[in-house]
This record gives C-alpha cells, sequence and structure tokens, in this order.
C-alpha cells in the first residue's frame, strides 16, 4: 500500500506538480513539488470521503430536512476551490523556505518539540499525538479570537451565514480569512517542529474531522466520547442562529477536533436541542444570495469597515451597519433580528427562506 501512494505521488509530481511549477517560475520556491503533491492527493482522498461517506448519511440520517439543497451547493464548490488552493499546508510549503533560512527544517539538528523533550525521538507515534494537541489547541483559541475581534468576524461570519449547514460547509469561508488562519496554523507548526509530511497528516486529520463534524446529521459520538471529540451534535451548536432571550448561548463549542478545550476553559455546551443554523444579522445573512465572488467582496467590504474604525477592535459580539461599520449586539433589540413565521399548523419557523426543518418538526416551505 504504502509502495503504491509513493508511485502515486511520484507520477503526480512529475507530470502535473514539477511541470507546472518550472511553467510558473516557482521551483524552488515553494518547497519540495512531491510534498505538494501529496497535498494535492490528500486533499481528493478527502473529497472522495465526503462524497462518499458524509454525504450519504446526511440523506439517511438527517438533522435538518430540506425542501432543496440550493443553499448546501455552493459550499461544495468552496471545498474544491480551497482543498486544492489556498490551503494551511500550502502556507506551511511557503514558509519552509524561510524557516530554513534562519536555520530551520532544512538544517539536520533536531529541533522544536523533539529538541525541547529529547524523549519525544525515540517514540514517534506519542510525537505527533503531541504535535496534534499542540496543532488543535492552538486552532481552539484561534477560532475563539475570530468570534472576539469584529474585524476578523467580519471575515469569520462568512462561514457561520449558510442556513444548511452540511459536510461541504467546513470550507466555506472568506480567502482573506483562509490566509490569515494559514498562516496561524503554519507559524505553529514551524515553531514546534513539525516535518511536512508530518503536517500533512494533521492537516488530513484535522480537516476531515471537521468536515464530519459540519455534517448535518442527528447523531454524535455518544456520551463516552463527547467530552472528548467534537461530533455533528456538538459543532452544530456552535452555528445556531442567535437566541434573542439568551443572546450568549451562541458563544459555545469552538473545538476543532477535540472538545476537550471547551470543557476545560468553559465553553462547551450540552444537552441543547438542534437549533437551526445561520446568523441574525442581516448584512451577513445576506450571503446566501450570492455567488462565490461575491461573497468573497460582501466580507471583505466587512472586514475593510471594522477594520478602520476602533469598534472594529473592541471585543464583542457585534451586528454590520449598511456602511459595514460594526455595531455592538448588546445596544441592539435582537429580536429585530428574527423574522418570525407561523406554519401552516401554527408550529413556529424561523422565516429565514430556503430554510428546512429540524427532524421531529415539519420542514419548512422556501419563501
Amino acid at each position: 500500500m504504502v509502495a503504491f501512494w509513493n508511485s502515486l505521488v511520484d507520477g503526480l509530481n512529475a507530470h502535473a506538480v514539477t511541470p507546472f511549477l518550472a511553467f510558473v517560475h516557482l521551483t524552488g520556491l515553494a518547497g519540495d513539488p512531491r510534498e505538494i503533491a501529496e497535498a494535492l492527493l490528500i486533499a481528493a482522498a478527502q473529497v472522495l470521503v465526503i462524497g462518499l461517506v458524509f454525504r450519504p448519511l446526511e440523506s439517511l440520517a438527517p438533522a435538518e430536512r430540506w425542501p432543496d439543497r440550493r443553499l448546501a451547493r455552493i459550499d461544495r464548490t468552496y471545498t474544491l476551490l480551497m482543498l486544492l488552493g489556498l490551503n494551511p499546508l500550502f502556507a506551511y510549503l511557503v514558509l519552509t523556505p524561510f524557516a530554513n533560512a534562519f536555520g530551520g527544517g532544512a538544517s539536520e539538528a533536531v529541533s522544536g518539540l523533539p529538541a525541547w523533550i529529547p524523549w519525544f525521538q525515540q517514540h514517534p507515534l506519542a510525537l505527533f499525538l503531541a504535535y496534534y494537541a499542540i496543532y488543535d489547541f492552538a486552532y481552539y483559541w484561534m477560532h475563539r479570537v475570530q468570534h472576539w475581534i469584529p474585524w476578523w468576524w467580519a471575515l469569520h461570519s462568512m462561514h457561520h451565514s449558510q442556513r444548511q449547514m452540511s459536510c461541504w460547509s467546513n470550507d466555506r469561508g472568506s480567502y482573506v480569512d483562509g490566509f490569515l488562519q494559514s498562516i496561524f496554523l503554519a507559524t505553529v507548526g514551524l515553531v514546534v517542529g513539525v516535518e511536512p509530511d508530518q503536517f500533512a497528516l494533521l492537516m488530513f486529520v484535522g480537516e476531515l474531522a471537521q468536515n464530519w463534524s459540519h455534517a448535518n446529521v442527528r447523531f454524535g459520538f455518544g456520551r463516552a466520547f463527547d467530552k472528548l471529540f467534537v461530533d455533528p451534535k456538538f459543532h452544530r451548536l456552535h452555528h445556531m442562529i442567535v437566541d434573542p432571550e439568551r443572546p450568549r448561548l451562541h458563544n459555545c463549542n469552538y473545538g476543532q477536533v477535540l472538545s476537550v478545550w471547551d470543557v476545560l476553559f468553559g465553553t462547551a455546551l450540552y444537552g441543547e436541542p438542534a437549533r437551526p443554523t445561520g446568523v441574525g444579522d442581516p448584512m451577513v445573512d445576506a450571503d446566501n444570495g450570492r455567488g462565490v465572488v461575491a461573497m468573497q467582496w460582501g466580507a471583505f467590504r466587512r472586514f475593510w469597515g471594522a477594520l478602520w474604525c476602533a469598534a472594529g477592535w473592541k471585543p464583542g459580539d457585534v451586528a454590520f451597519g449598511p456602511d459595514h461599520v460594526p455595531v455592538p449586539t448588546r445596544h441592539m433589540d435582537l429580536h429585530r433580528f428574527d423574522r418570525p413565521a407561523q406554519l401552516a399548523d401554527g408550529a413556529p419557523a424561523d422565516g429565514r427562506g430556503a430554510g428546512g426543518g429540524l427532524v421531529g418538526e415539519p420542514a419548512r416551505e422556501p419563501a
């Protein structure tokens, strides 16, 4: 199996990656081309798992029933663009030459975590697990900052605007946001001494786990594991639309793969019934009516409006005005974000248009 995988990597490198880097005059400037070929194959494997495993499970046991998947389709496009383009692994490969210039990876000397704790040099599995715990811990705090700082939320809110969250939704996001995440996570990888092949595996595990945690399924890992690992039930609460009666409820469940960080730092939420996903802010919710380019432009305008004003740097929940300047939600009546509607049988609906119905409730009709 290893030999087959290596032959695939070598073939893709020889026939696609190396010729492309030569064509764009990047040979020697973007890391080892074989590592880029391996990254592309890992991305292809991830797409296959999403499409052939996670997506069928959404049909078999959905958390929400949707009359159609119109809003979810664009996330599939984002997944393909992100996995094959702007990816933290590629940022790592770009940063590697800079690390080498300062005595990093090109040297034979041991660096990072194995140098700090030599015991790890004889225990590669323990080293990988330690790398992953550090990577996941860094992601948890980065994710909290994405929600804390208004100018970063202006970008990250695009990821949360999806009303039909599915297994394709993980890579829905602003490319500026993706770039910032890439640089941060790649820098963490370089500092702790992760090798490119190990970082590729870290990325594969982390990204695939996030594809799963975004899946529209109504089951999780159960009580034995849900305090340790993020599952779809846990992460769906992170994406729930704001509740005007409990405006802080959605500030929860930030973990990527390990939910233990949320448990340790008091941000874990369990036991809440599944709620519709999305955002109440009409300026952000408008992303659902846009294509890829318009969504990117909308997020960038929010970011630019927040970056150059004092309110954009004051931590807290915000919405965005027509001028794209953030307004603290504590100054607002959150009920104004409601679009109340009643189904024919009197059951409440969120009134947000082409949504769906939580399993056990009547399906909402498209507007």
